[in-house]
């Protein structure tokens, strides 16, 4: 059985998840959030202070699913793999729009930064998209299939998971 103090936490976390995929992250406040679950300000912050946490909380479960998906071997199946990444980035795309409003247009080589703590992921899901030793093409390729998948999740919030998927994959395969 839940107690209070987890169902108050479930219910901000929903919230703040509701509203950091419709507004984004920087747009939406504690306010917004305690708004939203009928509390005040200062309750949410009681459990999510400061609201880092919050997309802390929001983006671990996104971080297991990415060493899942980076541990499985797909045997140089490119299709399996790209069908793989796009159900990974429809599930997480609220995760996908937060650490890219985060770090579009931020220096990413900053230590301790967002943008170092993903680089290493970035770089395995480019690799296995381009290959070993790339010519110009496979890393066209490779770029415009990671950039197709991040924009096309932020920008469709609004369309149904699995309409997005499919066409993701469809378009990610034709690339």
């Amino acid at each position: 059985m839940m107690n209070t103090a987890d169902d108050t936490r479930s219910r901000i976390l929903a919230a703040a998840r509701e509203l950091f995929a419709v507004h984004g992250y920087a747009a939406t406040s504690l306010a917004d959030i305690a708004a939203a679950v009928g509390l005040t300000k200062t309750a949410v912050a009681y459990h999510f202070h400061p609201k880092d946490r919050l997309a802390a909380e929001l983006t671990a479960p996104a971080g297991d699913d990415m060493c899942v998906l980076l541990d499985t071997d797909f045997a140089g199946d490119r299709q399996a793999f790209v069908e793989a990444l796009a159900t990974f980035v429809v599930r997480h795309r609220m995760v996908i729009r937060l650490l890219m409003e985060e770090i579009v247009g931020a220096d990413d080589a900053l230590p301790g930064s967002p943008g170092e703590a993903i680089r290493p992921f970035r770089d395995e899901i480019f690799a296995r998209l381009a290959g070993p030793d790339p010519d110009a093409a496979a890393r066209v390729r490779g770029w415009a299939v990671i950039g197709a998948l991040q924009w096309g999740v932020v920008q469709t919030m609004d369309l149904p998971e699995e309409t997005v998927r499919e066409l993701l994959v469809r378009t990610a395969l034709a690339i």
